[in-house]
Order: C-alpha cells, then structure tokens, then sequence
C-alpha cells in the first residue's frame, strides 16, 4: 500500500513512557466516542516479519481485530528499531476511506516523528482515524460496544 519510512532515534522503552501511552488512551478513547470503529496501537522494536505492513496485518489478526461487527478496526503499527510504521485498517473501513487516506495518515505520522513528536504524531492520527470512523461508523448508543481494548500493545 505506502512505503515506510525511516523515522525513529529511540528504543521501544523510550519512545513510550507511562504518562505517554495514558495519553495515547486517552486519544483512542476520544476518538471511539463517537464511532463504533476500533483503534488500537501496537508498539515494538523490529517488524520480525520483514515490512511494517506484513507485520500490522499479522498482529492485526492475532489480537482478532477482525472479528468486530462492522469490520471497522484500525491498528496504528511502529516498529522503533526499523524505524518503520504502517497502518492497517479492515476491510469495512478501508474501502470506504481509500488508499489516499492512509497514506496521508502514515505521512502526517512520519513528519511528526522525525521530529521526535512520537505521541503527538500518533494523537492526531489516531484523531483523524476517529473522524473516518465516524463519519462511515458513527456511535450507536444502543448497540456499541467497546469491542477492542484500548490499552497500547507493546511487543519486544
């Protein structure tokens, strides 16, 4: 889909601390307040499995992301020693977006990190993934669940 980038200057354990992933909580949390849509953000040193995109879609179905009702989950991927990220959405959502969407997500993501902006560059687009979701999935206060955990994935 979108060619990664070389981004970081940190290890896993210092890009996020404690205050730094409540704070990306919180932003996956306002975000899914008015959608049904799912986000999650996984975290590790190195994709293991060659490109960042691979590697998203793989840990993308192993958590079950999938299985939401809508199709409408996100996983926001970054890989700090690789220094690459991707964004992998599922097929409810992703289509209805289009390619130029992501792109643009994991480009705005990419400018904020070679900044070292590593949280605010996730706060935003974890924000603008909201407002899809919303605008494709908005909040029904009937049936929504919150289906994901919202809680930050850090792996090795």
């Amino acid at each position: 889909m979108w060619n990664p980038f070389s981004l970081f200057k940190t290890s896993t354990d210092k890009l996020l601390n404690t205050s730094d992933k409540q704070m990306l909580v919180q932003a996956i949390q306002a975000a899914e307040k008015t959608t049904s849509g799912e986000i999650r953000v996984h975290v590790e040193s190195r994709t293991k499995k060659g490109d960042a995109l691979t590697r998203a879609k793989e840990i993308f179905f192993k958590q079950k992301m999938n299985a939401t009702k809508e199709r409408n989950g996100v996983l926001v991927y970054v890989a700090v020693e690789d220094r690459k990220l991707a964004i992998y959405a599922d097929q409810g959502i992703y289509d209805k977006v289009g390619v130029e969407f992501w792109s643009s997500q994991v480009q705005e993501m990419t400018a904020h990190f070679k900044e070292e902006n590593y949280v605010k560059g996730m706060s935003l687009v974890i924000a603008e993934i909201g407002k899809a979701l919303t605008h494709h999935f908005p909040y029904d206060r009937v049936s929504d669940t919150n289906e994901l955990s919202d809680e930050i994935m850090i792996g090795k």
